[in-house]
Parts: C-alpha cells; sequence; structure tokens
C-alpha cells in the first residue's frame, strides 16, 4: 500500500543506525530502508529532507509545562542578568498591570545577587504599595517586597517551617523564602482559573513542539511553590482533544501526610484516567537545591556547618515507595543531593525486596551529587537516572554558590552522566522548564560537552560528557521508556509516527556546533505540528 507520509533525501535515524527513508500510513511507521519508490503513490506527501537529520521526536522526562506557560504572561526575569534589569522589569510589568493586586512572576537568578540573596528594600524602591512575589528560576525560593512580608503576616518572630527557611538580618526578614516558607504566601495569592491553565498548557504546547517534544512528563499534578495544580487543564485538553502530545502526569505526594493518602491518589489516577490521561505517576520530593544548601548530603556544607533538609524520613520513604509499587505506581523521585540520591535507591531497593520485580520504572530526576558507590546502584536496581544536562556547566551559580560549599571530592561528583552510562543505566532526560530553557538541542548539546553552546568557558568535568548519539538516546528512546510509552523513541515500522525533523544533520559535524541545531519540523502521530 503506498504510504500517506514519506521522508527521503537524508538521513535517518534508527535504532540500528541509520536509514534512507520512513515511510507513514495513518498514525505509524509503516516501513524504513532505502528505496521508497514502490511506497510512492499518487497522493503520498513527500517531505524531501535535502540531507536534514529526521529522528525520533523528542521527549521531556521532567518539564513542568503549564506552569511555565502561565508564567509566560507574568512578570518574567528569565534573562534579566543584573540588579538593575530584574528591577527594571518589575517596574516595567507594575506600570502594565495598574490594576492587579498582586504582582507575581519567576525566573530571576541566584548568582544575580551577593550570597543569591535579594533584599526586599530593592522592590520597595520600585513598588512599595502593592505586594510583589517573585519566584527564582530553579523555584525553591521567593523574594518579596515589604507589602508581600506584611500580606503573610511574616516577621522577625515567625518561625521557620519544618521544610523551609526564612532569610533574616538584623532588621527581621529579609525578603527571601526559601523552600516550604514559600507556602506562607503563595497561599495569599490570586487563584490561577482554570482558563488561566489551559491557556497556558496550549501556550507551552506550542513552544515544546517548536522544539522538537512530541511527548513529556509532567512532574508536579498538585500544588507546590506557587505553581498551580495542572490536572484540570490535561483532563480538558484531552477530552476535547486539544492535546497533541503524548503525556503522563506525576500525581504530588504531600510530604506533610503518610501512607494515609493512598486512597485519595488511587482516586486521583482513575479519575484522570476517565478523562483519557494518564496519571501513573507518584513524585516524592526528596530534597531541595545546593545553591541555598537544602540539598541533602550525607555530610554537612563547608562552611555553614549543615547538611540540608531532608522533606521525607528515609525509613517512612521505603515504606511509602513499597506501598505505591505495590499498587501500581510509577515513583518519579526529586533527588539533588547524594544523601536524597541514597535514600531514594534504598526505598526503590526496598520495594524490590517486598514486592519482587515490577514493571512500574521508578527514575530519579536531578542526580546532582552522587556518591560514587551509589553509581552502579542504578543498574542493579532497574532505576533510571533522569538527567538535566544544562545545569552541568561552568557558571557562576556553579562556581560561586555551589562548588565552595560542595568542596573538591564532593564537587567531582556532580552529574554524572558518563558514569552513569558506563555502569549500564539507563538515561531518560529532561528540561525542568520552567527552570532553564526546554530546547532538548541545548540540553543535548552540553550533555556531549559539558560547555554550554557558543560559550567560552573550561568544560565542567569533562570525563562525564557522553556522545551526541547517547545524548539523543536519553531524550528520545530513554524518556520513552519511563514514560511507559514503548511505541515511541525510535524508527521502527509499527512505532508512532511521533519525528523531528532538524535543520542539519549534527552528526556531520563537530561537537561544538550540536547546539546551532534547530527543529525545522515536528510531527505526532504523522500529523504535523510545527514547521519552522
Amino acid at each position: 500500500m503506498h504510504a500517506d507520509l514519506v521522508f527521503t533525501g537524508g538521513p535517518v535515524l534508527t535504532a540500528g543506525g541509520r536509514a534512507r527513508f520512513a515511510a507513514v500510513r495513518g498514525d505509524r511507521i509503516t516501513a524504513v530502508g532505502d528505496d521508497p519508490g514502490p511506497l510512492i503513490g499518487p497522493r503520498t506527501e513527500v517531505v524531501d529532507l535535502r540531507g536534514r537529520l529526521l529522528l525520533p521526536g523528542f521527549q521531556d522526562a521532567h518539564v513542568h509545562a503549564v506552569g511555565g506557560g502561565i508564567e509566560l504572561g507574568r512578570c518574567d526575569l528569565t534573562g534579566a542578568g543584573t540588579v538593575v534589569s530584574c528591577l527594571d522589569a518589575v517596574a516595567k510589568y507594575a506600570r502594565a498591570n495598574p490594576r492587579l493586586e498582586w504582582l507575581v512572576g519567576s525566573g530571576w537568578s541566584l548568582d544575580t545577587f551577593a550570597g543569591g540573596l535579594p533584599h526586599r528594600l530593592l522592590l520597595d524602591a520600585v513598588v512599595a504599595e502593592r505586594p510583589v512575589v517573585l519566584v527564582n528560576r530553579d523555584h525553591h525560593g521567593a523574594w518579596l517586597n515589604s507589602a508581600a512580608l506584611a500580606r503573610a503576616g511574616i516577621t522577625a518572630s515567625t518561625p521557620d517551617p519544618p521544610d523551609g527557611r526564612i532569610e533574616r538580618d538584623a532588621d527581621g526578614a529579609t525578603g527571601v523564602l526559601q523552600e516550604g516558607a514559600m507556602d506562607l504566601v503563595t497561599r495569599l495569592l490570586p487563584p490561577v482559573t482554570e482558563t488561566d491553565r489551559l491557556a497556558g498548557l496550549l501556550r507551552a504546547q506550542r513552544l515544546l513542539h517548536s522544539l522538537g517534544v512530541t511527548a513529556w512528563q509532567d512532574p508536579l499534578l498538585g500544588e507546590y511553590g506557587g505553581m498551580p495544580d495542572p490536572s484540570g487543564a490535561y483532563a480538558t485538553a484531552s477530552e476535547r482533544g486539544l492535546l497533541t502530545a503524548r503525556v503522563t502526569g506525576a500525581l504530588w505526594w504531600d510530604r506533610t501526610r503518610g501512607a494515609e493518602q493512598l486512597p485519595d491518589l488511587l482516586e486521583r489516577r482513575e479519575s484522570l484516567r476517565d478523562s483519557g490521561f494518564r496519571a501513573g505517576t507518584v513524585k516524592i520530593m526528596l530534597d531541595g537545591v545546593a545553591e541555598n544548601h537544602t540539598a541533602a548530603l550525607l555530610g554537612p556544607y563547608l562552611r555553614s556547618g549543615h547538611s540540608g533538609l531532608s522533606f521525607v524520613d528515609p525509613v517512612a520513604l521505603r515504606e511509602h515507595v513499597t506501598l505505591l509499587d505495590a499498587h501500581g505506581f510509577q515513583v518519579h523521585f526529586h533527588a539533588l543531593g547524594d544523601r536524597a540520591v541514597r535514600d531514594a535507591l534504598d526505598a526503590v531497593e526496598a520495594a524490590r525486596a517486598a514486592n519482587g520485580v515490577t514493571g512500574h520504572r521508578h527514575h530519579l530526576a536531578h542526580l546532582q551529587v552522587v556518591h560514587p558507590d551509589d553509581v552502579p546502584r542504578f543498574r542493579q536496581l532497574g532505576a533510571t537516572a533522569t538527567i538535566q544536562p544544562l545545569w552541568a556547566v561552568h557558571e557562576p551559580q556553579m562556581d560561586e554558590l555551589t562548588i565552595p560549599f560542595l568542596g573538591d571530592e564532593r564537587a567531582s561528583w556532580q552529574y554524572p552522566f558518563g558514569a552513569l552510562l558506563r555502569s549500564g543505566a539507563t538515561l531518560a532526560a529532561g528540561s525542568d522548564w520552567p527552570v532553564s530553557s526546554p530546547d532538548p538541542l541545548q540540553g543535548i548539546h552540553v550533555a556531549a560537552n559539558r560547555i554550554p553552546y557558543g560559550e567560552d568557558v573550561p568544560a565542567f568535568l569533562p570525563e562525564q560528557r557522553i556522545d551526541l548519539a547517547a545524548a539523543i538516546a536519553a531524550y528520545t528512546v530513554g524518556s520513552a521508556y519511563v514514560n511507559h510509552l514503548d511505541d515511541t523513541g525510535t524508527i521502527r515500522p509499527g512505532h508512532r509516527a511521533d519525528l523531528a525533523v532538524l535543520d542539519r544533520d549534527p552528526f556531520a559535524g563537530p561537537d561544538r556546533e550540536i547546539g546551532a541545531a534547530k527543529v525545522a519540523m515536528t510531527f505526532t502521530g504523522g500529523r504535523c505540528v510545527h514547521e519552522s
């Protein structure tokens, strides 16, 4: 039978190497090989690759799509690299939105401010009367003006919550809330409507498709740190046929509760499944981030003397993961510090001992500091390493706020992509957008180079580089594995026609030019959803 769609005239990246064409009928790949001639009929659409690379659609194993889409419409400080540019952006947003009671935004970077700690008085100088709440780039802290602190009732005597910290100086609260302390103010913000959430999802979907992303896992179906629960938006988009990407959702584990929340998680999983949306994963956030010393370490941070925060007791964690595994849930761990990584692996090990080997494909995201003893355990336990490659570079946040407080030995254990791959671990990849760019090609560039594209800086732990093929695999077949999308992620007959066409073949050039590549076309189920 003639194909509906044939890609030819350029390299086709397959599981076994390369082919010269790929044919699609309906939503499936029907043939891959050297000569498409017999498959081309009078109604076949032929895409001339002109030497460009056809590869599987990228999949993001960890992206906050709805939250990122909503934030695109708020006060966006992404790219504001100086204190002055941050304040100018806030002032401009305030002038453009005179009727907003609360001014809300995100995207400021810790390295813009001394010690990673901006002050409320800076914001007071540009907006004094209305409360301002600005979440930082990694979404583990928020910067408030005095009006916002007053609305939240935060004073010098307000105690720190168990899972967070209020930054203070001699005059009281400075205006920075770390981790769970953000809830003191985010619970007061005007609610985000379902209309806002759906609009944010569709805005994000357009952006992700433009970057070649055809599927993703959203790791936060719930509310945390001011990010709205996206569950309703996904359900609505699925019911209305608006969701052109393949998405799975991770239900948020409420760390203030224990096993008693299992019935709620089971009910939510079934309710979302009835709407056509898959939510068979539970996300457990184990620690914070290294820059504000809330990532959980096996030993203390230098100069501060404490070892970070464990949001879930490690003994209870083993019980929780065993219970979730027994009820068919995949567990998606947030684990940055080496203690959090070990606690997560111990929990997976306990689940395997109690339940046997299941097909739930638990995965650990972020993996900033991994003790060498734990690297081989990923393969041994069948736990996938979900990496965020863009973070594995020399930048001020790394060089000024992280390495000096980790010390040389622990700093050398950061983002061990190469060691994990050599040990036989399965790698998946994600962006954590809006924390960092959702562009897979930029992440692939860093994974292969350990240098941001276009920057002249030393490679960050170059022995942890992985080659281009392995980096692409992490963003395709690796993420398809954790997303339980086994008929995607590779180009082969019978698989879904989720595909991306690049504007070049990055294998034909030097690794330092990988990041120059762009996505020319994106297809989901054989349907073009983006063309540059």
